[in-house]
């Protein structure tokens, strides 16, 4: 299951079930930025804007043919993850283990050290693990979409999408929408160099890092003052002429 695959599905969708056929906004966090770029390349005729809070680094270590030093960490972050998600025959095993290996990558190093967590309403660090990390990934999780959710993530490419051959670079030039990424300052998944190395290619790109300390949570809405900026580069975003086949 790959964003392509994501994306297509969700075409269909708004195309067939909704009958739309023009969309003024496409955004997305994390996971959903990978959507975000996939939508802008793969239906270019219907994206009038984007607007992707982190994108996939998968995509430039691709591009450039190294093995993956790039992606090397994230990859080792997935494949623990599986790990301690396929051998577990009590779910819930696999499930606390999976929470306590993304605790150290969701957030930056700065948000530990002066416990913003606190912030949050929670008491102590073992309380935050619990209550925050652990509850994200057992409140009805399945081990087995998470899995996949992997598995999607490691495969993300825009390269990928049919016509282009694996040329990330020639996909993300593809893209005709004003397209403003805003990656966070401390992100330890998707830093921002990657995103302004794909903002080069794209002609309308634009990116905003957010400042502060909320790594790559900045973009899940914890924080008012990260949501505050989110928000108003979107604002900002629909204010611009959007992308039309007529223009």
């Amino acid at each position: 299951m790959t964003f392509y695959d994501q994306v297509q599905a969700q075409h269909k969708l708004v195309t067939e079930k909704f009958g739309i056929s023009t969309i003024a906004l496409v955004t997305g966090w994390s996971m959903g930025a990978g959507q975000t770029y996939q939508w802008a390349v793969s239906h270019p005729e219907m994206v009038q804007r984007a607007a992707p809070f982190w994108r996939l680094e998968q995509d430039r270590a691709a591009q450039q043919g190294l093995p993956r030093v790039v992606d090397r960490r994230t990859h080792r972050r997935r494949r623990m993850g599986r790990r301690r998600l396929h051998p577990d025959a009590l779910p819930i095993k696999g499930l606390r283990a999976f929470a306590r290996v993304y605790s150290g990558w969701g957030f930056s190093q700065a948000f530990y050290w002066e416990e913003a967590w606190r912030e949050l309403g929670f008491t102590s660090f073992d309380d935050f693990l619990y209550g925050f990390w652990e509850n994200f990934f057992r409140d009805g999780r399945d081990p087995n979409n998470l899995i996949t959710m992997i598995r999607t993530w490691h495969s993300g490419n825009v390269g990928n999408t049919p016509g282009f051959g694996g040329d990330v670079e020639k996909a993300l030039a593809s893209i005709r929408c004003p397209l403003l990424a805003m990656p966070a300052e401390k992100d330890l998944y998707f830093p921002p160099e990657d995103e302004h190395w794909a903002s080069q290619f794209i002609a309308q790109g634009e990116v905003r890092v957010i400042p502060g300390i909320w790594g790559h949570f900045a973009g899940g809405g914890p924080n008012p003052v990260d949501t505050a900026f989110i928000d108003a580069g979107i604002r900002d975003l629909l204010a611009k002429p959007g992308y039309s086949p007529q223009n």
